[in-house]
């Protein structure tokens, strides 16, 4: 088997283990690249059929192209799509210029929360990946939060040799990460290898500039690259030394700790 194989192979294991013995499941969809495979994942793994809702937390600030693919993505593979939006905060003008960490915890955490307790879904799968930021090195595949979605990063199971903690107490809400082991270039890999129809906001369409990684539009910035393909990407990503999320204006000043702390994807 190649590493490819061998990522695609867990990934599948941790998505049916969760399935089996988690009810009232949704899964977190950015439309980015990492989401993008997990979905691509799920529908092998379930054999073309995604059996879980598809969770879109909606800030109203994202790129118009995102929304465009999301919405093109689950008319083409017939998609189960629910759509959380903290509508008191928008309509009492939160905007990222009232600060990245402020607007991101009204819009993305505690809408996440509302649709959560609305919806009464018990586990999360979320296409993190250890190697992205910081933070997300201290997850596990399955990682639980206390009912209040926080999480204790400090006191996460222990995963040895491929056994993994599937059984908590009564209450206890799960995050599953099928893509926890995976890199970037990984993951580049796979959408390359299985022609993964990828948003085109990650390519160069002209003016030597493409995106690295997705957000809201006022707070993600562009790269300098000329990377028209995949392979192109790849070849890119060999050679780099900057951070993937450098774009990211909340991931500064331990913005991103805190934010998953508090339940942030």
């Amino acid at each position: 088997m190649t590493q490819l194989d061998e990522l695609e192979a867990r990934s599948i294991y941790i998505l049916r283990e969760a399935y089996k013995n988690f009810g009232n499941l949704c899964m977190l969809w950015s439309m980015g690249k990492d989401s993008t495979v997990l979905l691509w994942l799920v529908r092998k793994a379930f054999f073309g059929h995604c059996p879980v809702p598809l969770v879109h937390i909606d800030t109203s600030y994202k790129i118009p192209e995102m929304i465009a693919y999301r919405d093109e993505t689950v008319k083409q593979w017939g998609l189960n799509l629910v759509v959380g939006q903290n509508r008191r905060a928008l309509a009492e003008g939160m905007h990222p210029s009232n600060g990245t960490l402020q607007c991101c915890s009204a819009l993305k955490t505690e809408a996440l929360r509302q649709l959560l307790e609305e919806k009464g879904y018990t586990g999360v799968i979320v296409g993190v990946r250890s190697d992205e930021e910081g933070t997300r090195a201290k997850e596990r595949y399955f990682s639980p939060r206390d009912r209040n979605n926080d999480w204790a990063f400090r006191e996460q199971p222990p995963e040895l040799w491929d056994h993994y903690k599937i059984t908590f107490q009564p209450g206890t809400h799960l995050r599953i990460h099928p893509l926890l082991d995976w890199s970037e270039i990984n993951v580049w890999e796979y959408i390359e290898r299985e022609h993964i129809p990828i948003i085109p906001l990650y390519f160069d369409r002209g003016g030597g500039l493409r995106y690295r990684s997705l957000g809201c539009a006022p707070c993600t910035s562009p790269i300098v690259s000329k990377a028209v393909t995949v392979t192109d990407i790849i070849e890119e990503l060999r050679h780099t030394r900057v951070a993937e999320r450098s774009g990211r204006a909340q991931d500064g000043n331990r913005g991103m700790e805190k934010l998953r702390k508090d339940g942030y994807m």
